[in-house]
């Protein structure tokens, strides 16, 4: 990536400013929005060494925001934490106007309402300095349909992450029909500065690339829990002790290379290429009825197997860095680094 230059600022944002600084450069970043998605970007940004100043109109969002902070600083410790980095450099402000002043990036992560987004990155717009990225943690909409408030909305780009953000490395960027091309360019820059694997998409799909595979896994695990054709249990050890180990490692574009031996996807399309004929998945989603609903969310519990979430949250994070580390992942992967951490 070689051009990082942020948007040229235009009329419009109650705020004038310098221009953005370089992506590397960044050292103050706003999180408006501080749920489980935007906690979970305000404890990255705070592992990544960033002064973090957020903001969430929910009365109990400090305590709730700071416990959430608590509880990833472990899983972020054995992460790798940046020089200097710390959990009292957060600030949680009072107004949205305040959280964004100083701001050099912005995370919008509100909840998944349209005209919500529309109006809050609106105000963000008006409200956050000159040539400051502003970035929507948005899971589905694309940027075209949210950015219709902004009077600047060259600067609006969508940084989807995967839950939790502090763990998932991926972010996955992308502009809207309005959005300056530099703004993307800047964002995902921006990303890589913060420790993100980044995926820049050059054009917007509605749920964007790996929310559109999960979707496809999904659906097709509600209707085998439908006709009684596995259950949850099932379902999961397919995945953890099958493709998801070989995932892990590759996607699933190379690992089916693979299964064509020397000749590589070619010869693994020649050879298995008729089965796509074959009635094997169902795309159209199933009936989400009471019955269906109720067996997964009972499938779940006995997955559980007297596990509370705070239990299973641990046990995710614990085996994901594992994971992480195994595959070289990690700063000090394979010299044991750790650890001492893992055998408690």
């Amino acid at each position: 990536m070689t051009e990082t230059s942020a948007p040229t600022p235009s009329a419009g944002p109650a705020h004038a400013s310098a221009p953005a600084p370089a992506p590397a450069d960044v050292r103050r970043v706003a999180c408006v929005g501080a749920g489980v998605i935007g906690g979970g970007w305000v404890a990255h940004f705070l592992a990544r060494g960033y002064d973090v100043t957020a903001w969430d109109p929910a009365a109990d969002a400090e305590p709730r925001l700071r416990r959430l902070v608590d509880a990833a600083w472990p899983a972020l410790g054995q992460l790798g934490l940046a020089p200097g980095a710390s959990a009292s450099r957060l600030t949680v402000a009072a107004t949205l106007e305040e959280a964004v002043a100083g701001a050099q990036f912005v995370q919008e992560s509100a909840p998944e309402k349209l005209e919500l987004k529309r109006e809050l990155l609106g105000k963000l717009d008006a409200a956050t300095p000159a040539g400051v990225v502003i970035a929507s943690s948005t899971s589905g909409y694309p940027m075209t349909d949210m950015q219709t408030e902004a009077d600047t909305p060259g600067r609006l780009v969508v940084g989807h992450p995967f839950n939790p953000p502090y763990l998932i490395p991926l972010v996955e960027v992308v502009g809207g029909e309005r959005t300056d091309p530099a703004a993307v360019r800047w964002a995902s820059a921006f990303y890589e500065a913060a420790g993100k694997s980044v995926i820049t998409m050059d054009r917007e799909v509605p749920g964007f690339i790996a929310n559109r595979l999960q979707e496809a896994l999904w659906r097709e695990a509600l209707h085998m829990v439908a006709n009684g054709e596995a259950t949850v249990r099932d379902i999961d050890l397919s995945i953890t002790e099958g493709p998801g180990l070989r995932w892990a490692v590759m996607g699933p574009m190379l690992t089916f290379a693979l299964a064509g031996g020397e000749g590589g996807m070619a010869h693994m399309l020649d050879h298995f290429g008729p089965s796509l004929k074959s009635p094997w998945t169902r795309l159209d989603a199933p009936e989400l009825d009471r019955a269906l609903y109720d067996a997964v969310v009972a499938g779940c519990d006995d997955a559980a197997d007297g596990r509370t979430i705070a239990d299973l949250v641990a046990e995710r994070d614990r085996d994901v860095i594992s994971v992480l580390r195994a595959t070289g992942r990690l700063p000090g992967a394979g010299s044991g680094a750790g650890e001492g951490a893992d055998a408690e």
